[in-house]
């Protein structure tokens, strides 16, 4: 194994390093290796017919839950009485399918304490369409 390190007539070496060229060329050879089974692999899938139609988009029900500075609980315009009237008509929604909305909106005045009964309240019946509906008036 010899080397040169140059003539003696003083010129550099011009021969070029191939190390650095070997070494990508075996990274690029081994990621061409590693990459190829990947794209052979194909996936089954089941598409629909074209001749399928989808099925129309049923719009849910929804009840507007409205709760007033003073406490007053209003369902879908009519005053609810008592908490005990509130259960009842959650138990009676919760059982529909598909499960109707609620839209809550509480004052921007109204007692945390209601809103919270009311929450709970629905969360007992198992309603889980929640939402709060209006919010932006919140954000002074």
């Amino acid at each position: 194994m010899g080397m040169s390190v140059g003539g003696d007539d003083g010129e550099g070496m011009c021969d070029i390093n191939t190390t650095p060229l070997i070494d990508v060329m075996l990274v690029l050879l081994i990621m061409f290796i590693i990459t190829i089974p990947v794209m052979t692999h194909a996936v089954k899938l089941d598409m629909p017919r074209p001749t399928d139609a989808p099925p129309p988009p049923v719009q849910p029900e929804v009840i507007d839950i409205e709760i007033d500075f003073d406490g007053t609980i209003v369902w879908n315009g009519s005053v609810v009485e008592s908490m005990d009237q509130l259960e009842r008509y959650f138990r009676v929604e919760s059982q529909k399918d598909p499960q109707p909305e609620l839209h809550m909106r509480p004052d921007k005045r109204a007692k945390y304490d209601v809103v919270a009964r009311v929450l709970a309240s629905a969360q007992r019946n198992r309603m889980v369409k929640i939402g709060f509906v209006n919010v932006a008036e919140f954000q002074d």
